[in-house]
């Protein structure tokens, strides 16, 4: 079909109109990226396409080309406050590993005494076991305490009789002394880890009591 030149020039025009006013809409869209807008020290707002060490130190908020916030990023903190954030986060992991730690415990002490006979019995058993080492150190502690007296006696006498104490006895009554010293400080460790252990033993009772309870009522 043959187009008069006429035509084709109107055309040309129009493509070239259109062209343009297509270029123009497109300059004055809005930005298509996301932007940073922040406050500073005197509360006064700012936007900038990239960001600046003020924002970092109040800290920002990303927003996209609509205007939304995407994303908030806090102030950078102080040594202090990392410090105080390092430590409270520390403190917190030994706290969740603690309770990780008794909800084991809990878990074996109700599978390994399935009653409270059980570990009554159990607890009897270890009470009575330390009472037999307090009385096997007990007579080691007389033994030591009859030697250190009989030195103790030849001592006197060399002393009433004017006699020299062969220093043979003498380094040996030195060392009785301390041994018995020593004797009678392990005697009192294990009665106090004796009576430590007993007062434990009720806590522990008292506690596994208190965690059959708690599964009875998880039943109801």
């Amino acid at each position: 079909m043959h187009i008069p030149s006429s035509r084709l020039l109107v055309l040309a025009l129009t493509a070239c109109v259109g062209a343009g006013a297509t270029g123009a809409v497109h300059a004055t869209t809005p930005q298509d990226h996301n932007r940073y807008k922040w406050r500073d020290a005197q509360g006064n707002l700012h936007y900038s396409d990239s960001v600046p060490a003020e924002a970092t130190k109040f800290g920002y908020d990303v927003v996209n080309p609509q205007g939304i916030v995407v994303k908030h990023v806090d102030r950078a903190k102080t040594a202090d406050e990392l410090a105080e954030a390092k430590l409270a986060a520390s403190k917190a992991l030994a706290e969740r590993k603690a309770a990780e730690q008794r909800a084991r415990d809990d878990e074996q002490l109700l599978s390994t005494y399935p009653q409270e006979e059980d570990l009554r019995r159990a607890q009897q058993q270890q009470l009575e076991m330390l009472n037999q080492q307090i009385k096997s150190s007990e007579v080691s502690l007389r033994n030591q305490e009859q030697s250190l007296a009989e030195l103790l006696d030849r001592a006197a006498e060399a002393e009433r009789t004017g006699k020299e104490f062969p220093p043979d006895q003498a380094r040996q009554l030195a060392v009785m002394r301390k041994k018995v010293d020593a004797q009678k400080a392990a005697v009192a460790k294990q009665e106090a880890d004796r009576d430590e252990a007993s007062s434990h033993f009720e806590e522990e009772v008292a506690h596994y009591r208190e965690l059959k309870a708690r599964i009875a009522e998880a039943r109801k």
